[in-house]
């Protein structure tokens, strides 16, 4: 009936569903709406077997979402085929979304993923009362000699490295590791606070210097390294979660400054000065004088 259908769909990973319009208790069309209102489920194509051969019954099943519409009695052959058709061609939209959200060099997600998910999170933030978001922004130190050294080949097999550490770091469930840009990559720890996230970034640096991939040109260390800058927001600072990655690439900033291949927190109770830490910025003025600073900012970030 329709009730075992849904639980069915429910706990099973299906490539298609094959639906009669006519069952006990929840006719098809009935079902065929509560699994294309379940984000779950929606994706999955819905095929009407039914005895209700008029043109209206065909369109009413179309109408809600369903890919194709079998009439009874039907030819075994006819139906294997059409279902084919349909399951090749979710496993293509499939393999199309999964290369719009994964990074292409690297195989982790991609930024677009990142802020879609960082998006979400921030909605579910404001309405929780005592969640916690972090993120931790990762750059490989002097990557531009790095790749002017040892070649662009070698970089990207770099990257590839970092980016597995990082991502076998970053394992719960919830958190998601992402490749910004370049030899940037970015963390996203929900439920996740300073100290927490402070710990995780530590793991992170030193999963990456474990590597011991050669670099020569770097000041940081004779192999490969990488600098890290943590931010987290709470329901109190919820405002200013627009501003949570910036944040945290400031402090990413603070740690470059610092000699590289180290971690630099943000202080929670101080959001409206993210710029803490940069030499020739005087803070004591309040947020108008760090705002007459941005030139002096931006400057300051071209030299990274």
């Amino acid at each position: 009936d329709g009730a075992q259908a849904l639980d069915l769909v429910a706990n099973h990973d299906l490539d298609l569903v094959l639906l009669d319009v006519i069952m006990p208790g929840m006719d098809g069309y009935a079902v065929c709406d509560r699994l294309k209102q379940d984000r779950r489920s929606h994706d999955i194509p819905v095929i009407f077997v039914t005895a209700l051969g008029d043109p209206d019954a065909e369109a009413r099943g179309l109408e809600r979402g369903a890919v194709d519409y079998v009439s009874k009695p039907f030819n075994p052959a006819i139906v294997r085929m059409r279902v084919q058709i349909q399951v090749e061609l979710k496993r293509a939209r499939d393999s199309l979304a999964r290369m719009a959200i994964v990074d292409g060099l690297t195989g982790i997600a991609n930024r677009r993923h990142f802020d879609q998910t960082l998006g979400v999170e921030s909605r579910r933030l404001q309405r929780a009362s005592s969640a916690r978001l972090s993120v931790i922004v990762v750059d490989v130190d002097h990557f531009m000699s790095f790749n002017e050294t040892y070649g662009h080949v070698a970089g990207d097999d770099c990257l590839r490295r970092v980016a597995q550490a990082v991502d076998r770091v970053v394992c719960r469930a919830p958190d998601l590791a992402a490749r910004y840009e370049g030899g940037s990559f970015v963390c996203l720890l929900p439920e996740t606070d300073r100290d927490g996230a402070l710990a995780l970034a530590e793991r992170i640096r030193e999963a990456v210097a474990a590597l011991q991939i050669p670099h020569v040109t770097s000041s940081a260390a004779p192999h490969v390294t990488v600098s890290l800058g943590v931010a987290t927001i709470t329901p109190e600072t919820m405002g200013f979660v627009d501003d949570i990655v910036r944040r945290a690439a400031t402090q990413l900033r603070r740690a470059k400054l610092a000699g590289r291949n180290r971690v630099a927190v943000a202080d929670e109770e101080h959001f409206d000065y993210p710029l803490v830490g940069i030499p020739g910025i005087d803070f004591g003025a309040g947020l108008a004088r760090v705002r007459d600073n941005l030139a002096l900012y931006r400057s300051l970030l071209k030299s990274f």
